[in-house]
């Protein structure tokens, strides 16, 4: 799928790992939540964006950080698709959905997710320092957890990667 943003992105999608029909459905809403993510990161979001997508394979929420818009500290990407999604619904209860996050969902929400009874996480990039789904901490499959999560990461992790360090460093060059 090529890129269609104004600003030339400091990532690169490559082609497709496998032809697996279930992997570019996976892929094909990664790019989205991807350029999302660019969206937010030019708004002065960290650019982390989630998408909800139905077992339809539809979108019923998307969502990028907006903490710095919102003056709001639980204003992440998935806290805010998962409400809208279940807005949505109508139902707290999103079975039936599966979550596409480009960054690993810290503790607030991983909480979040394990609550809403999600029928899949995928996700990009792990988060060394606050990842709450495998790198630090693994809160769905804790003793606390009263879902059993299904979790894929890695889909697009390098592009993912290197959109937040990328931004990261620009952050840093203006200070």
């Amino acid at each position: 799928m090529p890129n269609t943003m104004a600003e030339p992105t400091p990532f690169h999608i490559p082609p497709p790992a496998i032809q697996s029909e279930i992997y570019l459905r996976h892929r094909q809403w990664m790019i989205r939540a991807l350029t999302l993510a660019q969206a937010a990161g030019e708004a002065g979001e960290v650019p982390v964006a989630a998408i909800v997508v139905g077992p339809d394979n539809q979108i019923m929420a998307e969502a990028t950080n907006r903490k710095e818009r919102d003056h709001d500290p639980t204003a992440h990407a998935e806290v805010l698709a998962l409400r809208a999604a279940g807005e949505q619904l109508g139902n707290w209860h999103l079975n039936d959905c599966t979550l596409y996050v480009t960054l690993e969902p810290c503790m607030m929400c991983a909480g979040a997710i394990v609550q809403s009874r999600l029928g899949l996480l995928v996700y990009g990039a792990d988060d060394i320092k606050a990842g709450a789904i495998r790198s630090v901490l693994n809160l769905p499959d804790g003793p606390c957890s009263n879902h059993r999560l299904p979790v894929l990461g890695g889909i697009l992790e390098m592009p993912c990667r290197e959109q937040l360090q990328h931004w990261f460093q620009r952050k840093r060059q203006v200070k």
